[in-house]
């Protein structure tokens, strides 16, 4: 793609601040660099737009060291009445002109993306008043006769119209589960009820996602207000049934923008005192308040940020581009451009439904996703299941756990088995992966038994990564036939695919295994055919992420270059994407390689920058990257070869990317999985249908593949699929993590 070199780029953030936006700054200004463009930054967002002077500053290579981590926006943000009036955009205008800057990059919520598509709208009339005013020259109008404008959705609502997650929301969902979690470790203790109140002023997603995520008992939201006018009546009884079919805790989140269907606003303390009221007990309030956008940002914010970053440079230094403002946006798990006017309009028509409580359009505005998340929250939410339906088939389910352990397995399994029982069906458990099929260690589950498992860590059922052998599939039929199993859902990574695999091959053996099974994909290491994201892949990424984060500031403090070491085995996607995430200078994965050449070039660009200041190198080294230049080798190479200038560390981080509590990525990805896996699993069973399938998201939407095609699929030797998504975003990683053209004008040596 050819780039234009006219012109300078601005870069603002602007409304409330969001975790991720100091990526994309770092993603703009570095790959406009990378392009030749010069990069100003405007602080305080559209109010520094307006004000201009010291305002607008040239950016360099290192003005964006050592953000990645950092939460809020470096370069700060502010809400402007006068940038409101045409006289404040005229003003604006003036000030960019001025500054030789043509293309304009705004990150920001639905206000920022309204005011700059105004800005864009009005660029030519505001070009022509300047000029007849003499406020620029006739050939500074000729110049700038156009203005391109970029748009970054910034918010944690995730409220936006062009972008299946805004930059921020994921953060904000960690907050929420992380509150939710400690909060409800004490109201099992007490036997008491939380409210939560959640962001979301016209938007539900945190509530509703954040509901998923931890389990909650009942949740209040803009855009469905209760049916029934004595809705905390009903709220109440549904929440006493709850206690007396066991459960110890009640935990109920409301959306700040929550309301009734008459549109009274519901607030969270009306909710506590309603509960107090009907439940005849002490209710606590806890307000999450901005603590929702603030920390260091999550690993997918991260990474989201700085591949929209990127991308929207690419948009505004494009030849082919149009003028035409746009937003730039993750859809379907790939990079998309929708115009601005659309996005806008689109938000304003939500914000219209919901006021004037148009449910069914305010939920037809959201995503599809959206609305089946909720629909799948309101029957894990239950006290208790429907009861079955009379003359009702009931099928017996068996759900298993099978390979490594990963974080989001017993949130998959929950969900799996109250989705059963709700449909009226009988669900088992099978213990100890495939070892307790074969032993036939199963156990009936009940709506109960699950409760507490949608943030649990590790597998309440047990796991192994054993794959049955000729006289043990002989053991498994015989546990089958005996229990009557009719369907079968295997929750795991390699060794599970393999065995259910094995278990498919058998079929003319043995006729028990001739059942419908779904295969749902769980493993940190994300290298599963058919699925772009394993359940587990992102509690491990913000586990590497976050310990990450703490070496780098113990390397800064003494001059240090760490070589860490991840898992993965022979797939690269947890090295590539937490070297994105930290802003690692070198990642080493399997699928490239690593020479002696490679590594003499990486000590070089260490030794020379390190020469002029720097105080940190980071190093990220896949596993199985190579089997001769191993992670103490590295070290060795790079501590002998570098004399005083540095001290070498490692850090294999081993086991503790496995650790934790799921994210909240991985447990709303883990329901919505095993949502689609038992409706399938049914329905086959219902028709008599034998499939045997595995699932998973791939560009953006649930599908399915036959076991059959698997051996096809992946290569068996390196276990790892034959094509991997994740690869494509190397040259970005290499461009941003390079050490840039301003390296030799380096002043604080901070680095990433």
């Amino acid at each position: 793609m050819e780039h234009q070199q006219s012109g300078k780029i601005a870069v603002l953030t602007s409304g409330g601040d969001a975790p991720g936006m100091n990526p994309a700054l770092r993603a703009v200004v570095r790959t406009a660099l990378d392009h030749g463009v010069e990069v100003v930054a405007v602080s305080e967002g559209f109010e520094g737009l307006v004000a201009g002077g010291d305002h607008y500053q040239t950016m360099s290579w290192d003005s964006v060291g050592g953000i990645l981590h950092r939460g809020g926006t470096v370069i700060g943000t502010a809400r402007s009445d006068e940038f409101l009036t045409q006289e404040g955009r005229q003003r604006a205008s003036r000030n960019l002109i001025a500054s030789n800057i043509s293309k304009l990059i705004v990150i920001g919520g639905d206000g920022s993306m309204t005011g700059a598509a105004a800005l864009a709208s009005e660029w030519a009339e505001n070009v022509a008043a300047l000029g007849e005013r003499g406020d620029i020259s006739a050939d500074q109008a000729a110049a700038h006769s156009e203005l391109d404008v970029v748009g970054l959705v910034g918010s944690i609502d995730n409220d936006m119209h062009g972008t299946d997650m805004t930059i921020g929301a994921d953060t904000a969902l960690h907050r929420i589960t992380e509150a939710v979690d400690t909060i409800g470790s004490t109201a099992t203790s007490h036997q008491r009820t939380f409210v939560v109140e959640v962001m979301g002023r016209r938007c539900g997603y945190l509530a509703v996602m954040g509901g998923i995520a931890t389990g909650a008992d009942w949740i209040l939201i803009p855009e469905r207000p209760p049916a029934d006018d004595n809705w905390e009546e009903i709220m109440c009884e549904r929440l006493r049934s709850g206690r007396q079919a066991g459960r110890r805790d009640s935990i109920v989140i409301v959306a700040e923008g929550a309301q009734d269907r008459h549109g009274k606003p519901i607030t969270s303390t009306y909710v506590r005192e309603a509960l107090e009221k009907g439940m005849e007990e002490e209710v606590r309030l806890t307000i999450l308040g901005h603590m929702q956008r603030g920390g260091a940002p999550s690993s997918f914010d991260r990474t989201m940020g700085t591949l929209l970053g990127h991308a929207a440079v690419c948009e505004v230094t494009s030849q082919d581009t149009s003028h035409l403002p746009v937003v730039i946006g993750m859809r379907n798990n790939r990079i998309t451009t929708t115009p601005l006017v659309e996005c806008v309009a689109r938000a304003g028509e939500v914000t219209t439904a919901v006021n004037d409580r148009d449910t069914e359009r305010a939920m037809a505005l959201r995503s599809p996703s959206f609305s089946e998340s909720l629909s799948t929250l309101m029957t894990l939410l239950r006290s208790l299941p429907h009861p079955p339906q009379p003359e009702q088939r009931r099928l017996r389910i068996a759900v298993i756990n099978a390979g490594a352990p990963a974080p989001g397995m017993n949130t998959a399994t929950r969900a799996a088995v109250r989705l059963g029982l709700d449909a009226g069906h009988v669900m088992f458990g099978v213990h100890n992966g495939i070892r307790g099929l074969i032993r036939g260690d199963v156990d009936e589950l009940g709506w109960m038994s699950v409760r507490g498992w949608a943030g649990a860590g590790g597998s309440e059922l047990g796991t192994s990564r054993k794959i049955p052998n000729g006289q043990e599939c002989y053991a498994i039929a015989r546990t089958i036939e005996e229990l009557k199993i009719d369907a079968l859902l295997m929750i795991g990574g390699w060794s599970g695919y393999q065995a259910m695999h094995r278990i498919f091959a058998r079929r003319d053996s043995y006729p028990a295994f001739s059942i419908p099974i779904m295969c749902l994909p769980a493993s940190i290491n994300n290298n599963l055919p058919g699925s772009e994201m394993s359940i587990g892949a992102d509690t491990a990424l913000n586990n590497i992420v976050g310990v990450v984060d703490k070496i780098k500031q113990s390397a800064v403090a003494t001059r240090r270059c760490f070589v860490v070491e991840v898992m993965g085995r022979y797939c690269g996607y947890l090295a590539l994407m937490s070297g994105i995430g930290t802003g690692a200078e070198r990642v080493y994965l399997n699928e490239e390689g690593v020479t002696l050449a490679d590594m003499q070039a990486d000590l070089n660009h260490l030794v020379d920058g390190f020469k002029q200041g720097k105080r940190l190198g980071l190093m990220i080294r896949n596993e199985t990257a190579n089997s001769v230049y191993t992670t103490p080798f590295m070290a060795a190479l790079f501590e002998e070869e570098c004399g005083d200038l540095f001290e070498v560390r490692t850090a294999i981080l081993g086991h503790l990317q496995q650790g934790g509590n799921p994210s909240p990525f991985d447990r709303i990805q883990a329901t919505r999985l095993a949502k689609h896996c038992i409706e399938a699993l049914i329905q086959e069973a219902e028709r008599g249908t034998v499939g045997a399938r595995y699932i998973g998201f791939a560009n953006g939407k649930v599908e399915t593949f036959s076991l059959e095609d698997l051996p096809r699929m992946v290569d068996t030797d390196r276990q790892r699929p034959r094509e991997q998504w994740w690869m494509d975003l190397r040259p970005i990683a290499r461009l941003l993590a390079q050490p840039g053209p301003s390296t030799a004008e380096r002043e604080s040596g901070e680095g990433d």
